[in-house]
């Protein structure tokens, strides 16, 4: 899959998921219970965004949703980039910050909220920002735009967007100042899945005012 990383980064990737699949015995982290399939559907699926993470100008990155450190503590690991990684379940939140703690990974943070509120906090800071299957097309480069520095990277990972989505995807990127400059498939090892991933650059200004009120993006999404 074109994938270069480290023997001591793909340990430390690990180390990360065996500290999720002993968590997740006492608090709901992941569906997904098998070594052998957490191996793939977590590690290997985030470590797809590495090469793209590399390419975007230097600066830190954002995890948007990260939920039990996917694919942020990966991409820290495979990358050196360091990363902030937000997620709204504080439970989630504390544990990626143990985590971190236990790796011994420094200039990195897990971070509780809505992604609405803290883009006025982050506004504009981040040379990188990456999404795992969290919402839709649309919905997520509206909830990414407005940490995106001037020129930096946003970059998307799905399984199956229908023609729909791609193309209300590619509305909400042109009113958003964004431009995609790649799209790339891959499917999954064990007949695992299928991944498409979708790299948009910040190029302009948003002809909407960002972000919007919280929940407005997903009620009433751009396109």
């Amino acid at each position: 899959m074109g994938i270069s990383v480290s023997q001591d980064s793909l340990h430390i990737c690990v180390r990360h998921l065996g500290l999720v699949i002993d968590a997740n015995k006492r608090m709901n982290l992941t569906r997904i219970t098998d070594i052998h399939d957490a191996l793939v559907l977590h590690i290997l699926d985030s470590l797809l965004l590495s090469k793209y993470v590399d390419s975007a100008p230097e600066g830190p990155c954002l995890d948007m949703g990260t939920g039990a450190g996917f694919p942020g503590i990966p991409l820290i690991a495979a990358t050196g980039r360091s990363f902030t990684m937000i997620d709204s379940v504080g439970k989630k939140v504390d544990f990626v910050n143990s985590c971190l703690q236990i790796l011994d990974i420094q200039d990195s943070q897990a971070q509780h909220g809505r992604l609405e509120d803290l883009a006025r906090e982050y506004r504009n800071q981040f040379s990188c920002v990456c999404a795992r299957a969290l919402a839709s097309l649309p919905v997520l480069i509206e909830y990414a735009t407005p940490f995106l520095a001037p020129d930096s990277l946003l970059v998307i990972t799905k399984g199956n967007p229908d023609n729909n989505e791609l193309s209300s995807g590619a509305v909400a990127a042109r009113i958003c100042g964004l431009s995609l400059i790649q799209h790339d498939c891959y499917e999954l090892p064990y007949g695992l899945g299928h991944r498409e991933v979708f790299v948009y650059r910040k190029i302009g200004a948003s002809q909407v005012k960002l972000p919007r009120q919280a929940g407005m993006a997903k009620r009433r999404p751009l396109a």
